[in-house]
């Protein structure tokens, strides 16, 4: 018969403290879509850095869904990568009836897009453009909300 050891640990003082007060502050939540996934993965990464809580979608239609089963909570703000996104009137509508900051990436093609245009988007910003950037725009309109509210 083979033996194995279990160990039973205590939680040491102060720990509970702690892990209770990570659970009250909650990081805001963000919404990162983006069809490629290491561009997504890399953001996701630096926002989680900045004490973020960010989800990754591969579609717009994707991220609404996840709405309507319930799995992760509203976001705070919408990161969209144009690229690779089927663009309607209606994904589009969507995400702008959300009422959500969001902040749209892009090429020439992407922004110059009539849809796109016809919008107002929180920023925009044009591709080339790094994770540092868009971190910093992210933090910048969550600052802007937080003193506002």
């Amino acid at each position: 018969m083979k033996s194995c050891r279990i160990v039973i640990r205590h939680p040491r003082k102060g720990e509970a403290q702690a892990r209770q007060r990570a659970a009250s502050s909650k990081e805001p939540v963000l919404w990162v879509i983006d069809s490629e996934q290491w561009p997504r993965a890399c953001l996701r990464a630096e926002l989680i850095e900045r004490g973020y809580d960010p989800y990754g979608f591969i579609t717009i239609g994707d991220a609404l869904d996840s709405l309507s089963r319930g799995a992760p909570s509203k976001p705070e703000l919408i990161v969209v990568e144009l690229r690779g996104q089927n663009l309607t009137k209606q994904s589009i509508e969507a995400i702008r009836n959300l009422r959500i900051p969001t902040i749209v990436l892009g090429g020439s093609a992407e922004l110059n897009e009539p849809l796109v245009q016809q919008q107002k988007w929180e920023v925009v910003l044009k591709r080339p453009v790094s994770l540092g950037k868009i971190a910093d725009v992210v933090q910048k309109i969550l600052s802007k909300d937080r003193t506002a509210a």
